[in-house]
């Protein structure tokens, strides 16, 4: 039963129960990323007033340059999640490397590791664009008390306790998923507040938008030229309207609200794909199976491929189902 204006934290209290491993850690852990998102939505509404856009002069473990609101959007989100002693590990897109919480301590009983993207799509910034953060949470497969190894990272999507996003953009939305269907909250930016919006959120099984960068064509498989050409085609239902934002949160919300497909395949630039596996891939693709969607690299449910590398990179197709198979058919075929 959904409760109108009934807030995050309310939600998350009351619907902890139909967590299997409920014990009020997991409620702690959302409620941690909720400060941190709100803290980071303060930061990026002041960009444009204060010197927070721009280049960092770094780049990180990807050979990305970082720009100042991804340095700023890390060290929050790692601070609050350390200050609140909740979580016993951390792995961040912007880290070369993972980061163990308490791990002289061996008293501690933290249970969850979380992955983040603390700020996908940041190059849009400057711009005034929607940018976002994503997050993942596992809870760790080796023993608890001691100090957590790359095995806890490297587990399937299928093995998620929870995942989400936040959307930094007209008005700010944590949507979030613990394997019980998928959940909208909007900021009252007056008050501070996230309350309930979009409950049971789910994609149309059929849509008419596809976002891809159309620029890299030349550089896609041939498969994905098909499909590309399809959705183009002159049809009943067709040709299908290409919107593409660049920021990957922003371009999955719209079309699990409106119907779509997302595509970022592998190209001749990007032999392996461009999306981080743990850190952009499995958590939408989490997402979007709790919403009636469907993810996948274009032959694989990205749920089910298992973890080799912190940094791995994957082609993600994901969206509305008859889309995404539709794509799927196109790539076996070619």
């Amino acid at each position: 039963m959904f409760k109108k204006n009934q807030t995050l934290g309310e939600f998350i209290i009351e619907n902890q129960t139909s967590f299997k491993y409920s014990s009020g850690e997991l409620s702690s852990l959302l409620n941690s990323i909720r400060l941190a998102a709100k803290v980071v939505n303060h930061e990026v509404n002041k960009a444009g007033l204060v010197d927070i856009i721009g280049s960092a002069g770094e780049f990180n473990i990807q050979g990305e340059n970082q720009q100042k609101l991804d340095v700023y959007a890390n060290e929050k989100f790692i601070q609050t999640l350390t200050n609140r002693n909740i979580v016993c590990g951390i792995a961040s897109e912007e880290e070369d490397d993972f980061i163990s919480i308490n791990s002289n301590d061996e008293n501690h009983q933290n249970k969850y590791i979380v992955l983040i993207d603390p700020l996908d799509g940041s190059s849009n910034i400057d711009v005034n664009v929607s940018v976002g953060t994503i997050f993942s949470i596992y809870r760790r497969v080796t023993p608890v008390g001691t100090p957590v190894t790359l095995e806890d990272f490297l587990q399937k999507g299928s093995q998620q306790v929870a995942a989400g996003y936040v959307v930094y953009g007209t008005s700010t939305m944590l949507v979030y998923t613990t394997g019980d269907g998928v959940n909208g909250f909007t900021l009252n930016p007056a008050i501070g507040t996230f309350y309930l919006s979009h409950p049971n959120m789910q994609f149309p099984e059929d849509g008419t938008i596809y976002s891809v960068n159309e620029g890299n064509y030349i550089h896609f498989p041939q498969g994905i030229k098909n499909y590309i050409k399809y959705c183009q085609k002159e049809e009943e239902d067709r040709p299908y309207t290409s919107r593409y934002i660049g920021s990957l949160v922003s371009d999955f919300h719209r079309n699990m609200i409106k119907g779509g497909i997302y595509l970022y395949p592998k190209s001749s630039l990007n032999a392996e794909g461009k999306l981080r596996l743990l850190y952009e891939c499995n958590p939408m693709a989490f997402i979007a199976e709790q919403a009636n969607g469907k993810a996948s690299d274009g032959f694989t449910r990205i749920l089910d491929i298992k973890p080799t590398e912190l940094h791995q990179r994957v082609p993600f197709v994901c969206g509305s189902k008859n889309m995404v198979e539709k794509c799927e058919e196109f790539m076996r075929n070619a």
